[in-house]
């Protein structure tokens, strides 16, 4: 497995000396998210700060940017990045897109298939002064007069499709390059629920599965004191249970008692970010990597076989920055003896 990390910056100065850290460490790939900074900002300053490690988005959103802007900014970001680019692209949920951002929603996996269409459409031709024009429900597309004056590195940017249910997942199979899950998800999850629908993806569209990478995310606390590490990391099993989307993951783990918990703290008024009291040791263990340096690389190697990387973030949620920064220097610490790296 390639071992990957999603580096955390309270300042963008800190997020990209981070991000050389864990470059030196042996991280392979280093994604960027998109909530509280633009991803595709982000990637540029993780770009212009490092010299090997792939950077990618994980996840950008796909419908508040129009398809082109995404199309361009990719290409400005691989030009940048010497063709280390990765564009990963998810749909957010729906009052993400609508009330905050006043995007259309549509039906999500029609949308993206249209959204990564036209991108791919956009690569190939944007040089050629071709007419590029599609049809669809979602994102039609009708460019005519243009072309690009500039060189294109790549019209071939792997594009990974974020994804968790059903349908969105066999869309993966069929289109992307990659499959990103979100931060929780365990080796019996990716087994029994995600492989299956990725299969079933790849193989509808006569794919391998070579051609699909197979990146599963993992919140990371690792700390010699076990009270420690599971405390760290309870905040964002909890941001995460506060979703009721997520009611068939959780009760996949048995765990479903202990969201509704979770939904009745957040229906009080306790902040999404605020839940970590009403997570218990049952759910952190379940659905983190958590523990002494053993312990977690013990955790992490039950995806072998499984992933054909992971993604491994420090826990953000209801902790101060502080302990992020101490959980995030345990976790470099760690890449750097699984890969023979530096810390």
């Amino acid at each position: 497995m390639r071992i990957t990390y999603a580096p955390w910056g309270e300042t963008l100065d800190e997020l990209v000396d981070v991000a050389r850290r864990a470059e030196r460490a042996g991280a392979e790939v280093l994604w960027v998210p998109e909530l509280h900074r633009s991803a595709t900002v982000s990637a540029a300053a993780l770009i212009g700060a490092t010299s090997h490690a792939q950077v990618g988005t994980a996840i950008a959103l796909a419908f508040t940017r129009s398809p082109m802007v995404t199309a361009l900014e990719a290409l400005d970001l691989d030009e940048m990045s010497g063709g280390r680019f990765v564009l990963g692209l998810g749909t957010g949920v729906q009052r993400l897109n609508e009330d905050w951002h006043h995007a259309r929603w549509g039906k999500p996996v029609g949308h993206l298939r249209e959204t990564v269409r036209n991108i791919r459409l956009f690569w190939e031709k944007a040089t050629t002064g071709e007419v590029i024009e599609a049809e669809g429900e979602w994102e039609p597309i009708r460019i005519r007069g243009y072309e690009r004056p500039y060189p294109v590195l790549r019209t071939d940017i792997p594009v990974y499709v974020a994804a968790m249910g059903p349908a969105m997942t066999r869309l993966a199979g069929r289109i992307g390059d990659g499959w990103i899950s979100h931060e929780l998800c365990s080796p019996s999850y990716l087994e029994e629920r995600i492989l299956p629908e990725l299969h079933a993806g790849i193989d509808a569209a006569g794919r391998e599965r070579k051609d699909v990478e197979v990146v599963v995310s993992a919140c990371c606390s690792v700390a010699d004191d076990a009270a420690t590490a599971t405390r760290r990391v309870a905040g964002t099993v909890g941001f995460y249970a506060s979703v009721r989307t997520y009611a068939e993951f959780f009760a996949f783990h048995g765990l479903a008692d202990q969201q509704q918990r979770v939904i009745d703290a957040f229906r009080e008024g306790r902040g999404a970010d605020y839940l970590a009291d009403s997570v218990d040791a049952a759910m952190v263990d379940a659905l983190t990597l958590n523990g002494d340096a053993a312990r977690v690389a013990t955790q992490l190697a039950a995806y072998d076989g499984l992933a054909d990387a992971v993604k491994l973030s420090p826990p953000t949620h209801g902790i101060t920055p502080q302990e992020t920064r101490a959980a995030q220097d345990e976790i470099i610490t760690l890449i750097a003896e699984l890969t023979g790296g530096t810390a």
